[in-house]
């Protein structure tokens, strides 16, 4: 596996479908050519991914996304005008240009265009959409860097474009409209907050729905067992031994065999920028168990405590 900025090797790469890692803003993606159901096949492969878990189109903008959309539902083109480049995925009624595969088999899509400069140029000079889901394995830590790429899925990929550390750092706010009604799929990288700020109220998903990824009960999940606690005061300091702690904020971290701290300030955005990579970073560090503290249920905070109900299940 290589790790490039060199456009023209990835562009000659997905011509003949093979997959890409790709930087967005969110977090690594594994690229492919959407249109190509032999290249989405690649995608699932590569990341051992089961094919009724749909993937992401990505497009350079509104313009890029009409071809391929049916209808747009009431509210969609503007929550694509307020958030496109952007970290929001638009579920929407798709046209049969879309193979079945990417959509596992959904009449919907779930779209968006990144905001990452490299992934931009990419869309723009191939000029075909590209599907990309995490580069990581199922169910697995999310990558936000190329190197991290590489750990996840190293030889199955042959290039991954280097774009630095993810600026967001969690996955992209997903947003469906079943029967017109905008509903919350995935909290992500736009907070419910600013989406009710154009689309009037949301919705909440309560079932985890199939026509969006990221819905399965266990996901984001590092190989380390992980749970959750309402403050660092629940584990006791004879547990601590072994034990790795995920905080933010300000905190007593005696006794703790690892300590990462997400936002020492309790920066929600700069929690959301850590988040994976300093999950994967515990991890790797070798301690026996986990234990992650509970952000504010609300705005980026939301979406980082659905992360870790996912990988603590």
């Amino acid at each position: 596996m290589q790790i490039s900025t060199d456009l023209d090797a990835a562009l000659a790469l997905l011509s003949r479908g093979e997959v890409v890692g790709l930087p967005t803003e969110t977090v690594y993606g594994l690229a492919a050519d959407a249109l190509q159901p032999e290249a989405a096949a690649r995608i699932f492969a590569v990341k051992q991914r089961p094919f009724f878990d749909p993937l992401i189109v990505h497009v350079a903008d509104l313009a890029g996304a009409e071809p391929y959309v049916a209808a747009w539902p009431a509210g969609a083109v503007a929550l694509a005008e307020a958030f496109w480049p952007g970290p929001l995925t638009l579920v929407v009624p798709k046209r049969p240009a879309i193979p079945d595969l990417v959509t596992s088999g959904l009449p919907f899509v779930a779209l968006r265009a990144p905001r990452h400069p490299l992934a931009q140029a990419l869309l723009r000079a191939y000029g075909r959409p590209l599907a990309a889901p995490s580069a990581n394995r199922f169910g697995r830590i999310s990558p936000t860097t190329a190197a991290a790429v590489v750990e996840e899925l190293g030889a199955g990929v042959p290039l991954v474009l280097d774009g630095g550390p993810c600026a967001v750092g969690l996955e992209s706010t997903i947003v469906a409209f079943p029967d017109g009604v905008p509903t919350l799929l995935r909290a992500g990288g736009i907070p419910l907050e600013e989406i009710e700020r154009v689309a009037g109220k949301v919705s909440l998903d309560k079932k985890g729905n199939a026509a969006a990824p990221g819905q399965l009960p266990q996901h984001y999940a590092p190989r380390t067992p992980l749970r959750v606690v309402e403050s660092v005061a629940a584990v006791g300091l004879e547990e601590r031994a072994g034990t790795g702690l995920l905080a933010w904020g300000v905190f007593d971290g005696t006794g703790f065999a690892a300590v990462r701290n997400l936002s020492p300030g309790q920066s929600p955005t700069e929690a959301a920028a850590h988040f994976f990579s300093h999950l994967r970073e515990l991890d790797a560090s070798g301690v026996r168990r986990i234990v992650a503290l509970g952000l504010p249920e609300e705005g980026l905070g939301r979406a980082i405590n659905d992360r870790l109900k996912r990988a603590a299940h």
